[in-house]
């Protein structure tokens, strides 16, 4: 007999915690329903209709980042939420629920019980509140009643965030990834189709109860025949899923070319954006632009593919004429990148000014203070940081402490004052990136040699943040 394999601990404990909830939550919209008059006799016709609609949405989800998934069942949940009495969406979507990913031999059980449960419990609340509203708080605008509409519009977002948020702690618990970039990755972008499609919800309902039929001697041909467009809109949101991942592939096989070509610099451009982007977020900045910076600082230094590896790998001192050219690849790497400028563009300014400094002797353009973009500053400190704690063969790696040291010392003169003061309140939350060796171990199990850099100028060697 196989072996059935169990969920890890606290996503079984989660998972138990929603098989209470459920039928509990169940137990109470039946008591609601009776309590309101809703109990009315349901037609099989009506359960299978509806459910099979569930399953074919779930069936044609589409695949997004992160192990999650998004799909139309939130429109046919909400339309048998307006159909049906409350208690029965959740039983719908539990028993009709089938994962599109079931033929997959990798496929996890709980997984499937697991979706199973949380969309009915977003369904049920949803019903709740549409019937609740619908109930209690007539609404009505120059003598329109407009309780159904705002009704739906509200359950909608109760779904959304419902169904959202329980799928992001699960896959927190599955990946350890952080809540709120599950919510951006995932999530984020399909906020504005939950509420702009909302109206279908009351369409889809309106056409399947229609009397007479809109099409035939049966609501159910015009809601099929509805199917057609939203399969469509289920086609585009794949297509923009596979573009995303397409983009974020090239923007990975960049930041290994850069790695690549210097053996010394192995992951650096990874830790790099690891510290700017936990230091973006400490900082105040929203999710989208904490996924810029974390683009721009993978590619920050794209352009030292343009360096000749006799001037990039020499072994000795460079020359001032060789540090000028050392000090091109800001500009090679946005003079590379302008022909994606329509998806790249917004991170040319890390490219481009991250060796900039506070006090206006950086480069490529000596810009000073608030002149030098936000991004750029805070790629400059973690990309210092890195640089220290990383070690070069004329120069011995720093302790994570010495390099904080040093990062503190030059506030005002070469970074930002105000975030080096975010950036020390990050580093003694001890994230994994404060030591090279820890975060090197979590990207593979041998850590690199240090063999071969370039060192700085004989005239720049005391700048000792300057890589």
């Amino acid at each position: 007999m196989p072996k059935i394999e169990l969920p890890p601990k606290k996503i079984a404990v989660f998972i138990i915690a929603l098989a209470v909830a459920f039928p509990a939550l169940v137990y109470i919209l039946w008591y609601f329903s009776a309590n309101i008059g809703l109990v009315w006799h349901v037609s099989l016709i009506d359960v299978l209709f509806w459910g099979s609609l569930i399953a074919w949405a779930q069936l044609t989800e589409v695949k997004l980042p992160f192990a999650a998934s998004f799909s139309h069942t939130y429109l046919f949940t909400l339309s048998a939420a307006i159909l049906f009495p409350p208690w029965i969406p959740p039983l719908l979507v539990f028993f009709f629920l089938f994962s599109g990913s079931m033929n997959d031999p990798e496929y996890k059980w709980y997984k499937g019980l697991f979706n199973r449960l949380q969309t009915g419990i977003a369904a049920g609340a949803s019903a709740f509140i549409y019937w609740f509203i619908v109930a209690n708080l007539p609404i009505s605008v120059s003598g329109i009643d407009i309780s159904l509409t705002v009704a739906i519009v509200i359950a909608s977002i109760i779904t959304f965030i419902i169904n959202v948020s329980l799928v992001s702690i699960v896959v927190h618990l599955a990946t350890g990834l952080p809540i709120r970039d599950i919510w951006f990755h995932n999530f984020g972008w399909v906020l504005a189709s939950y509420l702009i499609m909302s109206p279908i919800v009351v369409l889809l309902a309106r056409m399947y109860r229609s009397s007479p039929p809109l099409l035939g001697n049966w609501g159910g041909w015009a809601v099929i025949l509805f199917l057609i467009p939203l399969y469509y809109a289920r086609f585009h949101w794949d297509e923009v899923v596979k573009l995303r991942k397409s983009f974020d592939t090239t923007v990975a096989l960049l930041s290994n070319t850069i790695d690549a070509k210097d053996s010394h610099t192995y992951l650096h451009s990874k830790r790099v954006a690891a510290i700017a982007s936990e230091l973006a977020r400490a900082y105040g900045l929203d999710a989208a632009q904490v996924n810029t910076i974390e683009k721009g600082s993978s590619i920050h230094d794209i352009g030292k593919i343009g360096i000749p590896d006799a001037v990039l790998f020499k072994p000795g001192s460079l020359t001032e004429e060789e540090y000028a050219i050392i000090k091109k690849h800001p500009e090679y790497g946005v003079r590379l990148l302008e022909p994606a400028l329509d998806y790249l563009g917004e991170t040319f300014d890390i490219i481009k000014y991250h060796h900039e400094r506070w006090d206006g002797r950086g480069y490529p353009e000596g810009l000073a203070g608030h002149e030098i973009p936000l991004f750029a500053r805070i790629v400059g400190i973690a990309d210092a940081y890195e640089a220290m704690t990383a070690g070069r063969p004329y120069q011995k790696a720093k302790s994570p402490e010495r390099a904080l040291q040093e990062i503190e010392d030059f506030a005002g003169i070469q970074f930002d004052p105000r975030l080096v003061e975010t950036f020390r309140q990050v580093w003694e939350t001890n994230p994994a990136w404060r030591d090279r060796e820890v975060f090197l171990r979590l990207y593979s199990s041998q850590a690199p040699s240090l063999e071969s850099s370039s060192p700085p100028s004989s005239a720049l060697e005391a700048e000792t943040l300057q890589k």
